[in-house]
C-alpha cells in the first residue's frame, strides 16, 4: 500500500555522498570538522574546502545545524547536524527530532527542493536504529505536512537493515493525522 507522502518521502540504499541532491544532510560531531562514518565519508569526498568552511563556523551544539556548500560532492550543500549521544536519559529523542527539524529549517530557508538524511545517532553514538527511524520519520512527515519545501526528502540508508526499518515506518505512520511534536 503506498503512503499518502510518497512523492515527497522516500527510502534510498547506497552512498548518500553520490546523491545529487540540493542538500546532504552530514551526521557531525560538535566541531564540524569530520570524523568516522557518514561525516568522514561526506569530508572526503567533498575535498579539504569543506573543512576549511567548517573551520570558520566554529562548531554546533548537539540538536542544532548549520549549511555550507557541497564543494566536490554532487550535492550542491551539506547540512551539518549533531545528533545525540544515546545514554539513556530521556531528552536524546528531543535532540535528535530538532537534528531534523534545524536542518529542514535551513533547507526551507535556503530554498532547497531536494534533501537527503542519513541515519542521525546510529552508529558510534549509540541510538537503537528503530527508535531513531521512528523520530526521523515522524518529525520528517510533520514538517512536510506543514510546509512546502522541501519538495522531497530522501532517507538515505547505508545497509538494508536500515533501508527496511524506514521504509516500514513510513508505510505504517498515519498521514490522515500529521505526527505531533
Amino acid at each position: 500500500m503506498a503512503h499518502p507522502m510518497d512523492h515527497r518521502v522516500r527510502v534510498y540504499r547506497g552512498d548518500i555522498t553520490r546523491l545529487d541532491v540540493d542538500a546532504i544532510v552530514n551526521a557531525a560531531n560538535e566541531t564540524l570538522l569530520g570524523g568516522g562514518g557518514v561525516d568522514g565519508a561526506i569530508h572526503r569526498a567533498a575535498g579539504p574546502e569543506l573543512l576549511d568552511e567548517c573551520r570558520r563556523l566554529g562548531g554546533c551544539p548537539t540538536g542544532q545545524a548549520r549549511i555550507t556548500a557541497g564543494y566536490l560532492l554532487p550535492a550542491r550543500h551539506v547540512i551539518h547536524t549533531v545528533g545525540p549521544l544515546y545514554r539513556h536519559r530521556g531528552h536524546e529523542a528531543a535532540q535528535l527530532a530538532s537534528c531534523y527539524r534545524e536542518s529542514l529549517r535551513l533547507a526551507h530557508e535556503a530554498g532547497l527542493r531536494t534533501v537527503a538524511f542519513p541515519c542521525i545517532s546510529t552508529g558510534v553514538y549509540g541510538y537503537p536504529k528503530a527508535d531513531a527511524a521512528g523520530v526521523a520519520v515522524t518529525t520528517v512527515l510533520q514538517w512536510l505536512a506543514e510546509h512546502e519545501l522541501p519538495e522531497l526528502v530522501m532517507f538515505c540508508c547505508f545497509d538494508n537493515e536500515d533501508a527496511e526499518l524506514y521504509q516500514a515506518r513510513i508505510l505504517s505512520s498515519d498521514a490522515d493525522e500529521p505526527p505531533t511534536r
